[in-house]
């Protein structure tokens, strides 16, 4: 009976963001505060993240912040004002790479932001430092850099491949590196509790554009957690529709890139595993007939059945 059933709940899930219990591990709770790449200030990449029950997040991301906490408040999502929010509720950010679509949000906020960590490749710290925060382009609210520096944000560099505790949660953090435009560089952060993970990749071009074996190596390293059915969702992004020809992905993906790089993951694990996981579809750009062309090439496309989610501004997701 379930399997004539299951179409139907992937389907509810695909426009609903709602997940299901998995046999194994604890939950998580992820609101979205930005979804989108591109152009639009008030909804750009960025998601808190927490264990189910608690209200310690980190941001992955933090694109947009003050715009999607509000829009959180307003689908009951979270409870509170907007400030008092980010200030008590969000523990620190993991910023994936050096983008204005991926830390605006933190830099403008910052003022009225309360002392946490920034998490990053050091890579990625370096162009928070001496790009961003600094006296010319903002205010240098950072522990390194142009002095005066007002010391609010304490940089916290990842190396590859070790797991750190993120301050003030229950939660660890693992990085990679990935290929965005290369030798542009990105990062992947799975993100663990107890023995459930989540993993979240910012932007990322295909291996076989850019060159790169960055996803091969990732997918090799996750690839256990899936088949113990222990890694529950996968955020991966989808910034352009099929048409857009490779010389101008500039370290994107597209449908077809997208179910190419999840084939060659698939293959390294169990097929029932693998149904388990969730696909959360990120970064997909503006105008609207594009972005409206990706979820429809990825819908057709899925002849998988994989579990796709389209998360939404503002609406919880709970992972289980």
């Amino acid at each position: 009976m379930f399997k004539r059933i299951l179409p139907a709940i992937i389907f509810l899930s695909i426009y609903t963001g709602n997940l299901w219990a998995q046999e194994k591990g604890s939950a998580f709770t992820i609101i979205p505060l930005g979804v989108k790449g591109g152009d639009d200030e008030s909804n750009l990449s960025s998601y808190m993240i927490t264990p189910k029950g608690s209200d310690k997040y980190v941001c992955l991301d933090a694109g947009t912040i003050n715009a999607g906490i509000q829009k959180a408040i307003d689908f009951k999502s979270l409870k509170g004002n907007s400030e008092e929010i980010q200030r008590k509720q969000i523990k620190g950010y993991l910023i994936s790479h050096g983008h204005l679509d991926h830390l605006a949000g933190l830099i403008i906020n910052s003022p009225a932001d309360t002392s946490k960590n920034i998490y990053g490749l050091p890579s990625v710290l370096n162009i928070l430092r001496d790009k961003y925060f600094t006296w010319d382009a903002w205010a240098n609210f950072a522990n390194e850099g142009e002095k005066p520096q007002l010391k609010k944000y304490t940089y916290f560099p990842l190396i590859e491949g070790n797991t750190y505790p993120l301050a003030g949660t229950e939660m660890k953090v693992k990085a990679f590196e990935l290929s965005h435009g290369k030798p542009y560089k990105s990062t992947a952060f799975l993100i663990s509790h107890d023995d459930s993970y989540v993993l979240y990749l910012g932007d990322t071009g295909a291996d076989e554009v850019e060159k790169s074996d960055k996803l091969a190596n990732l997918w090799q390293a996750i690839a256990p957690l899936i088949n113990a059915g222990e890694l529950k969702a996968v955020f991966l992004e989808v910034s352009f529709p099929n048409e857009q020809p490779d010389k101008q992905l500039f370290g994107h993906l597209t449908p077809k890139l997208f179910f190419s790089e999840l084939s060659k993951l698939e293959a390294l694990i169990n097929e029932k595993a693998f149904r388990k996981v969730s696909f959360i579809v990120t970064h997909t750009k503006p105008p609207l007939q594009s972005a409206e062309k990706v979820k429809q090439q990825l819908i057709s496309g899925n002849v998988k059945g994989l579990k796709l989610i389209f998360p939404e501004q503002g609406r919880r997701l709970t992972i289980n």
